[in-house]
């Protein structure tokens, strides 16, 4: 049994409502505004009920990492990087917690005007994180601490003097190690420190007056270790503390988390002259980039793109992909905490959380969305160009509609928390943006390595995919298209208009599952060595639908169980050649004519047909639409969004 399943038969404060990483745990990138202040952050955490901590790093300048928690107070700062006591800028409207996010005042390092900022908001939540505050005495103690589970890590810093922040982390070797936060030092033992191991109840300190001198005011962060509590059952961590030993090469160690990572800090404890190392996927963090931060250093964020960019997030875990040191150095043990990525379920959110479309522009970001972007697909749709394929996991790479390989994207850019796309190539005005988040049970997106071998690959879509479109990164290969309408022994080709091929090297004949989904030898989706990505999709009641449908050359309403229509149908022929329809809201599904495009065509979209009608419970394909859409006996699949 859970320790959440025990709390709730304890009745020890937990609730019947699932708690998910979404709810307690957020990177929010935020533009300063210092001329105009306070500035209000609107980013869904409630830090006036749960409490917690906010930490945040200029991103543009050298500025020092600001953090404040609920507990010492609005307006008290400390900073990670250096040893001083904790600041008070109440003066300056330093910073407020609200019911919603934060506000921000006239602060440049938290507020410089027109520069990028990042927040990483910690909530407190039992098995995930706790802020304790507490007074020095010089004589051994015990901390009493409401995280509900031993704790992974802990970080202390006594607040009115110049001390060095002090970490306690699992995986250090004892209770007696320590390591300073502020610094690039190696793990030292010290018994003054830490008097005993923590528990779940209780942390201890000595004498130091790092952790305990008498009279000062210390404040302790608590981040729990794979306390399985959270997620649709209560079973899931999301969080976990642990340790693994570099080997000096490119290709370095994987660490299993059981899920994928959003956040990850990783700090080698060998060595005496390493840094603290900060990792998020709102930053440009994935498979081709890492853009790190340091919690020792105030410099300002970089990015390292290419095939040894420090780290790649996994769909179970991350792995080392540099010899750097510091990150995986030859036999040196190195300690990380990382917390997974987002996993509220797709019933949670609406329609319009989950999808969008726009029409771009001249602004940053090019497309709205009202949500941050983790699949996109833009074309200019007035004139010939070829569709762009772009994923946060590969950034500022892209796919197009063709047999092509992965290409550069300078403007290919997903760290806004509202849009996607910025104007390094210009504007994007006659461009359509279709936009997905990814959630349990909607979109996935995996990114994984060919073996030339049959073997399944991790996904978390968390349900059975109905829909997956498949591409080899580095080779060029066509798309290829797994749909449960023509079954696992087929494919479709994404970028051509043929029929289903009947082929076992794609999917070994075999039915992906709510975990995996399987490849064969088949170059296109499993080449040995070569990078390949793979978009998932799936039903959602009322949101999306994944089906088929039968033409009649009469008109026929497609029944996607929505009320208010479609705002994105693709539509293919599959028991012969046709090509690839899509039709959006944006451009126009209406009683007259729709503009179309072809997803496997860089023709412009053709405006004097009425191909398809609008339907509260889908769409109609009407009965002027051609055989590739609906002939009589025809057999089509067929992707629609509300």
């Amino acid at each position: 049994m859970s320790n959440g399943a025990l709390r709730l038969l304890a009745g020890a404060g937990a609730t019947d409502d699932p708690v998910y990483v979404d709810d307690v745990f957020q990177t929010t990138l935020y533009t300063g505004t210092l001329n105009t202040y306070p500035n209000n952050v609107v980013n869904g955490m409630d830090f006036d009920d749960k409490g917690g901590l906010l930490w945040i790093k200029n991103r543009d300048q050298s500025d020092s990492h600001y953090l404040y928690d609920t507990v010492r107070g609005d307006h008290k700062n400390l900073y990670s990087d250096l040893d001083f006591g904790q600041g008070d800028q109440t003066a300056q409207v330093g910073l407020a917690f609200n019911s919603n996010g934060f506000s921000v005042g006239d602060i440049h390092q938290t507020n410089a005007g027109g520069e990028e900022f990042v927040a990483w908001n910690f909530l407190k939540q039992e098995g995930f994180f706790d802020v304790v505050t507490y007074t020095g005495n010089d004589t051994a103690r015990t901390i009493s601490h409401n995280l509900g589970s031993t704790p992974g890590m802990i970080i202390v810093k006594n607040v009115d003097q110049e001390f060095n922040w002090t970490v306690y982390h699992r995986s250090m070797g004892g209770y007696n190690y320590y390591n300073h936060l502020n610094q690039r030092s190696y793990t030292f033992n010290n018994t003054t420190i830490w008097n005993a191991a923590p528990t779940s109840t209780v942390f201890s300190v000595g004498t130091s007056g790092n952790t305990n001198n008498n009279g000062d005011t210390y404040v302790a962060y608590l981040f729990a270790h794979d306390a399985q509590d959270f997620g649709e059952n209560s079973d899931e961590a999301i969080i976990k503390c642990g340790s693994y030993t570099g080997n000096g090469s490119n290709t370095g160690p994987v660490i299993d988390l059981g899920f994928e990572p959003q956040w990850v800090m990783i700090k080698d404890t060998t060595s005496g002259d390493t840094d603290w190392w900060m990792f998020d996927t709102m930053r440009d963090w994935g498979v081709v980039t890492a853009s790190e931060l340091k919690a020792n250093s105030s410099a300002a964020e970089a990015a390292v793109i290419g095939a040894y960019a420090f780290l790649k997030p996994l769909s179970n875990g991350f792995q080392i992909t540099d010899a750097a040191t510091g990150l995986n150095t030859n036999g040196n043990n190195h300690i990380y905490m990382a917390i997974r990525r987002p996993h509220k379920p797709a019933s949670e959110f609406a329609a319009t959380q989950l999808f969008n479309v726009d029409e771009g522009d001249n602004q940053d970001p090019a497309f709205d969305t009202g949500f941050p972007v983790d699949l996109g697909i833009y074309k200019a749709y007035g004139s010939v160009a070829d569709s762009d394929f772009v994923a946060r996991l590969t950034g500022a790479r892209r796919l197009d509609n063709t047999s092509g390989v992965e290409a550069g994207r300078p403007d290919a850019k997903f760290d806004y928390m509202d849009g996607w796309v910025d104007q390094t190539a210009g504007t994007r005005a006659g461009y359509m943006g279709w936009a997905w988040r990814r959630a349990p049970g909607h979109c996935d997106v995996v990114c994984y390595q060919g073996t030339g071998s049959a073997r399944t690959v991790s996904h978390n879509l968390g349900v059975i995919p109905e829909m997956m479109w498949v591409k080899n990164r580095t080779s060029a290969y066509s798309w290829s298209v797994y749909h449960s309408g023509i079954g696992a022994t087929k494919y479709l080709t994404l970028n051509t208009d043929v029929a289903p091929t009947t082929n076992a090297e794609a999917w070994n004949d075999t039915a992906p599952t709510s975990s995996v989904f399987t490849v064969k030898d088949d170059g296109r989706v499993n080449l040995s060595s070569a990078s390949h990505i793979a978009y998932l999709f799936a039903t959602v009641a009322g949101i999306s639908k994944v089906g088929s449908y039968s033409g009649t050359g009469s008109d026929v309403n497609v029944d996607c169980g929505f009320s208010a229509g479609a705002r994105f149908v693709l539509v293919k022929r599959t028991d012969s050649t046709g090509n690839w329809y899509v039709w959006d809201s944006v451009r126009g599904i209406v009683a007259g004519n729709d503009p179309y495009l072809w997803l496997d065509s860089d023709a412009a979209q053709v405006t004097n047909t009425d191909y398809i009608d609008p339907l509260a419970s889908g769409f109609t394909i009407t009965s002027s639409a051609p055989a590739a859409l609906n002939n009589s006996g025809g057999t089509y699949i067929f992707y629609a969004i509300a």
